[in-house]
């Protein structure tokens, strides 16, 4: 079913809304204040999901996607959207979130990193159909969509088309990481290149897994590390937990900031690259949701990077259960952050500055860095 209708305002996940006789339409492909035609793609109770297939009127930042799949593959949300237009649109979304689930009239702006739109992302998995071509699964969908000739738009310069194919075969999955040692690719068991490869920020070398948790822009690390020792402004000697720490990133500045550093992440991998990397510290490998009782009873300053889902209430609670003068929250969606922050507010914290950055162009997502004090 096509319907024709009003576009309104961005929504979480790389959405429009529009409405139609009443009801409220999640819809791919458009930009606020268009006059578009929706093919329905999903109906529900009370909402639908649709998909834009033409503009009849369009937005003022549209543009023609520069990726000849941007409209089918499910890796990009923005590739319509001039780059103004896309800090705009997530810049709402994080607005929304914070205002909608923890009551923050937040001010801000997601800013611009440097490198631009396209060849950043140094962390690909690629998916491969059934003739043995790598590409993407579609949005909600495992059907997979070939890459172009011309490859991903948005990955960082690696593989040709032809050799990610030809790496591909007999697999349904391949993995391809551009780090400062180099390129890796792995393809079932086999790896070709660096593991672990190796990545510099703020003048400490980390070495983490080719297929282990790392950002994925190449200005992410040094960006949010900077973030969170420019809001937490660590002094010498003070005593700081770092949460879901991976291979001791923020441990790492820290520690050079003069800190005593405990680090805890569930991951033994991470953990055991931790220790190496960051060898001043001291890491356990623990899952943090269960297991905070374990951790030190108190400390001066808490980093904490959760996964997308947030920390959750418990993990909260302990972190404002041990007085931290002050609090990282470093979040990959702003859902979970804003839900996060208002369980803070309740145990005592509030946030004092939310930063937000796009190191993910051309997609919904957006990585921001709340520092918390007491109230």
């Amino acid at each position: 079913m096509t319907i024709e209708m009003q576009l309104e305002r961005p929504a979480h996940g790389g959405f429009v809304v529009g409405r139609a006789d009443g009801k409220v339409v999640f819809t791919t492909g458009g930009l606020p204040g268009e006059r578009v035609l929706v093919e329905i793609t999903d109906t529900g109770k009370s909402f639908d999901r649709g998909r834009v297939v033409e503009v009849l009127e369009p937005a003022p930042g549209r543009v023609e996607p520069p990726c000849p799949i941007a409209g089918e593959c499910g890796g990009c949300d923005w590739q319509h959207a001039d780059s103004e237009t896309q800090l705009e649109l997530k810049t709402a979304v994080v607005a929304e979130q914070l205002e909608r689930l923890a009551g923050l009239n937040w001010t801000g702006r997601v800013q611009a990193v440097p490198g631009g739109q396209t060849g950043w992302r140094t962390r690909v998995r690629y998916a491969v159909d059934d003739d043995g071509r790598v590409g993407f699964r579609a949005r909600r969908s495992h059907d997979v969509v070939p890459l172009p000739e011309e490859g991903c738009l948005i990955a960082a310069p690696g593989p040709s088309v032809a050799e990610l194919d030809a790496a591909a075969r007999r697999f349904e999955e391949l993995k391809v990481t551009v780090s400062d040692s180099g390129v890796t690719m792995t393809a079932g068991r086999r790896v070709d290149g660096p593991d672990p490869v190796r990545q510099r920020v703020h003048g400490r070398d980390y070495l983490v897994g080719a297929n282990g948790f790392w950002q994925v822009h190449p200005a992410a690390a040094s960006t949010l590390t900077t973030a969170v020792l420019d809001g937490l402004r660590p002094r010498e000697g003070e005593r700081a937990l770092d949460l879901y720490c991976g291979v001791g990133l923020f441990a790492g500045a820290l520690v050079d900031a003069g800190c005593m550093v405990e680090g805890a992440e569930l991951a033994k991998d991470a953990v055991s690259l931790a220790r190496r990397n960051v060898p001043e510290a001291t890491f356990v490998a623990v899952p943090i949701e269960r297991s905070h009782r374990e951790l030190p009873d108190w400390a001066d300053l808490v980093v904490l990077d959760p996964p997308r889902k947030g920390a959750g209430a418990a993990v909260v609670r302990a972190i404002a259960a041990r007085g931290p003068r002050a609090i990282a929250y470093v979040a990959c969606d702003p859902a979970a952050l804003a839900r996060d922050l208002k369980t803070f507010a309740v145990e005592g914290y509030e946030a004092v500055s939310i930063e937000a950055f796009d190191l993910f162009p051309m997609t919904h997502h957006v990585e921001c860095v709340a520092i918390l004090h007491p109230a």
